[in-house]
């Protein structure tokens, strides 16, 4: 049974209701889930407010990095323990979690641990007057987190939140809440004074407007889908809350027909299907220059069909279930409109034949999509699953207007040996990041989040801690 966590220890729900965590790999009920509401909300609010103003209000910055490598630590003495725990809640492949999900997390607490030792404020002396920069902590923060990269995450919010000195209430996806309950436990066993660290689990409408309406939590981090961001935004804008949002993407792959041939082939076919789909950076848009369009849809197709779909406790898996049934139902659901809208599968989009218990999981092959108007629902609606829609354009500009064209504007990825060209396109995307002749290469000093529909807000480095943080000026008269 995963109970909340609230003031430094387990809590059941004040309404002694429980939901189902369900193996979306087996269909099987692996654990009970503390259904939280607004009365543990606010238990865990009260918590958090009373340890803002305790001992944790005197830690140092040092004595706060070292809490964070105490706590990175404390991830990797589990690494495999939190890699099942993950597998088993998200359906990815266990080798997956092993080798990007867990190692991300730790690193996320080493990274703002140095981050904050290296820190240094602005002072701006002149003539009699000194002007110098001091932060002090945002207060008590509600971070709401999603189901695709659960710890990886949370983890990336929590760790410059404590940097800050916050406290915390974390709202993680009521489908994969095992690793933030592990997470608890480290961050208490590593030194975490009561109450710093709170987890409510539960639904969104119960648990998460709960966090949002708090009137002590001053703050929100919100990662997820585009509807409930806005849902957030208009209930937290006029109570004047601190705001972040990470939401939705419908990312384009662009390839040159000077780009290396066989990495853009890798790079477009990993973009799109790593962890399902399910990450909101995935390429699911490839837009390829004519001239190689036709050898390049052949050699990518082959390469999906190679995908190994099954067992996400298998090391030779490429991609395990989806998060859940009714989701798989909802891609299903996009392929079928592709057909209608004039697309063929050129391969996948079929439930694979597996052995119990995996024949009741929620698996699907990764689907490729040609033919497909480029501003039709399928290429432009975010899917979030093992679909890749496939489109020829003959200009660079054209491949900017096509890139630019859906209300997202997360990420793209360039694929080009042309130098300038690189540069050149790169400005002119829509877009809050952009890779050439990569993706998914993270350098956590830098910005990251969207335009457009895709967001508010930026997180990493310097921009997490302004985030967590009041900046306030100090003005001497010397």
């Amino acid at each position: 049974m995963l109970s909340h966590f609230i003031d430094g220890e387990a809590q059941a729900p004040a309404s002694g209701r429980w939901l189902d965590d369900v193996n979306p790999a087996t269909g099987e009920v692996h654990a009970l889930i503390a259904r939280g509401d607004a009365e543990d909300v606010d238990r865990a609010a009260a918590a958090a407010k009373a340890a803002l103003h305790g001992p944790w209000s005197q830690w140092t910055a040092e004595r706060r990095a070292e809490l964070l490598e105490q706590i990175a630590a404390g991830i990797e003495a589990r690494i495999d323990e939190f890699a099942e725990a993950e597998s088993q809640d998200q359906g990815k492949p266990v080798s997956l979690a092993r080798r990007m999900d867990i190692p991300r997390a730790i690193q996320n607490f080493r990274f703002f641990a140095s981050a904050l030792r290296a820190e240094s404020l602005g002072a701006h002396p002149t003539l009699g007057v000194l002007n110098y920069t001091a932060r002090r902590p945002l207060g008590v923060v509600g971070l709401i987190t999603p189901w695709n990269l659960p710890l990886y995450l949370l983890t990336w919010k929590t760790a410059p939140a404590l940097a800050m000195g916050n406290t915390l209430v974390a709202k993680p996806s009521e489908l994969t809440p095992w690793t933030a309950s592990l997470l608890a436990e480290v961050i208490q066993a590593a030194g975490a004074p009561r109450g710093v660290f709170n987890l409510v689990h539960g639904l969104g409408a119960e648990v998460g407007q709960a966090l949002v309406e708090h009137p002590d939590i001053v703050g929100l981090s919100f990662t997820g889908g585009t509807v409930t961001g806005r849902r957030l935004a208009a209930t937290a804008a006029p109570m004047l809350k601190k705001l972040s949002l990470e939401l939705g993407g419908k990312n384009a792959t662009l390839v040159f027909a000077d780009a290396d041939f066989d990495q853009a082939v890798e790079g477009a076919c990993r973009a799109a299907f790593l962890n399902q789909g399910e990450i909101c950076l995935c390429g699911s848009r490839i837009l390829v220059e004519r001239p190689i369009y036709d050898r390049f849809v052949a050699a990518l197709t082959e390469k999906v069909k190679a995908l190994r779909v099954g067992d996400p406790a298998d090391p030779t898996t490429d991609l395990g279930a989806l998060i859940s049934l009714e989701h798989r139902a909802k891609v299903e659901g996009y392929l079928r409109l592709a057909v209608e809208e004039g697309g063929t599968i050129l391969c996948g989009g079929e439930r694979p034949a597996l052995p119990a218990p995996h024949d009741a999981g929620a698996f699907l092959t990764p689907a490729l999509v040609s033919g497909l108007a480029p501003s039709c629902r399928t290429a432009t609606e975010e899917i979030f699953g093992p679909v890749a829609t496939i489109h020829p354009f003959d200009t660079e500009d054209e491949a900017i207007q096509l890139n630019n064209l859906t209300r997202y504007g997360l990420s793209a990825s360039i694929w080009t040996e042309g130098l300038r060209r690189a540069h050149r396109v790169a400005e002119a995307l829509d877009v809050g990041l952009v890779w050439v002749n990569t993706w998914m290469l993270r350098d956590l000093r830098v910005p990251f989040g969207g335009v457009k529909d895709s967001g508010v807000g930026r997180e990493g480095g310097a921009h997490s801690f302004e985030f967590f943080s009041e900046a306030k000026n100090i003005c001497v008269k010397l």
